[in-house]
């Protein structure tokens, strides 16, 4: 098949280079170079965010990038894409025009948007029309429902997810929990597939060189540095140990935006840092700043256990790259971690928010070196048995024959669609 990835604010370069890599990029990188090895032809458009980077690019894995002219040629926050959606869309239009794919993959709802306008626009033009599949990697209402008033999305959100998530031909959600969301906004069951996240086991293994360490039990809390990641409830259950007089632990907060030498000047670090200093723990929390890709397996070895303990998480690449390093994990039952990590088996579960269960799983782990082992064992064969890249790719590649060999495209209001990204288009 030929397959066309619009992944329009995340591409896969940044998981190539490493250091600015998120769930997304990789999700993408990874399941395009999969779906390579499988045997198609795999073509993934993203905006250009840099003047340095050419029109078309093949990557290593073998995967085509596109990077589309649609808006400045720098770094634009996410949350301000929108309005060059139409000229996105016109442009990969023109490119499908020339070499029409079978399916179009949408990921994160703006990217959708970008589909759907394509896609309408081969239509007007009497050409064969691809399959459209969306996956969101985050949806606005679950969003909204935890931040409120901090939630920075534009406003057009509200309205326009949910009409993507109904106008193309198959959602795929990445677990339950996000199956139900898309049902409360519409979604027909039947247009409704899951196929999770995967992990590279070749690279997360529990063999491998591990940072130096001490001697205090360690544990990480890794990713983007913001709020709703929950790592403040990790050091307040640090606290609550600290003060039954437990100080043989030491949390490593690794990610953000900084490098370790400016990480300082975050605005979250300053936030952590001083809740951390308030409980008098701030000599057990280790700032690591931005870790590139390539160190993050030997971080992870390095590690009794990881944590994460968000408000929400729509899936988390995290959690299975610690199973697939053999360490243990407490997570938040919220969202796919609930899903992706066993409790009791490959980790354990606390209620979000709430530092004494976090603190009593703490100690869980450090009291029984044993319970350690079996868990991190049992989340190796986990991992390579269900998350690898090559399971993923080969359900994705299901659900796109099914949308192939079942048409069943809902029916789509094209011109509906043109109006909502000309009010896009005239807010610029």
């Amino acid at each position: 098949m030929k397959i066309s990835m619009v992944s329009e604010q995340a591409s896969p370069l940044a998981a190539v280079g490493g250091d600015e890599a998120s769930g997304q990029n990789i999700h993408v990188a990874e399941l395009a170079a999969a779906l390579v090895r499988r045997g198609h032809e795999v073509t993934v458009f993203t905006r250009r965010d840099s003047e340095r980077l050419h029109w078309e690019q093949i990557l290593p894995t073998g995967v085509a990038l596109v990077n589309v002219d649609a808006g400045p040629a720098r770094a634009v926050p996410k949350d301000r894409l929108l309005p060059y959606i139409p000229e996105f869309a016109e442009r990969i239009a023109g490119y499908w025009a020339e070499n029409p794919p079978h399916v179009v993959h949408g990921h994160f709802w703006v990217s959708g948007i970008a589909c759907i306008e394509g896609v309408g626009t081969l239509q007007r033009m009497g050409l064969p029309l691809p399959a459209v599949a969306q996956t969101f990697h985050a949806l606005g209402t679950v969003k909204r429902r935890h931040q409120g008033a901090e939630d920075t999305s534009p406003a057009e959100r509200e309205t326009l997810e949910p009409w993507v998530a109904r106008s193309v031909d198959r959602v795929i959600a990445t677990c339950p929990d996000e199956a139900f969301e898309l049902r409360g906004l519409g979604v027909g069951r039947r247009r409704i597939s899951i196929v999770p996240c995967g992990v590279d086991t070749s690279v997360f293994t529990p063999e491998g060189p591990a940072r130096p360490r001490g001697s205090r039990l360690r544990l990480a809390a890794i990713g983007r540095l913001v709020p709703r990641k929950g790592v403040d409830t990790v050091i307040e259950a640090l606290g609550l140990l600290a003060a039954e007089g437990r100080r043989d632990i030491e949390l490593v907060v690794a990610g953000g935006a900084l490098p370790k030498d400016r990480i300082a000047s975050d605005p979250e670090v300053r936030r952590l840092r001083a809740l951390a200093e308030s409980l008098g723990v701030e000599g057990q929390v280790i700032f690591a700043g931005q870790v590139a890709r390539d160190d993050m397996p030997a971080l992870m070895r390095s590690m009794d256990a990881v944590m994460c303990t968000p408000w929400y998480e729509p899936f988390g690449i995290v959690p299975l790259e610690a199973m697939a390093s053999g360490v243990p994990l407490v997570v938040a039952a919220v969202g796919g971690l609930s899903e992706t990590v066993v409790d009791g088996v490959t980790g354990l579960h606390v209620p979000p928010r709430d530092p004494g269960s976090v603190a009593e799983a703490i100690a869980r782990l450090a009291d029984d070196a044993g319970l350690r082992a079996s868990l991190g064992a049992a989340g190796v064969e986990r991992a390579r048995s269900r998350y690898t890249w090559d399971r993923v790719a080969a359900d994705t590649e299901r659900v796109y024959r099914a949308m192939r060999d079942h048409w069943e495209r809902p029916a789509a209001d094209v011109e509906a669609s043109r109006s909502r990204l000309r009010r896009v288009e005239g807010a610029r």
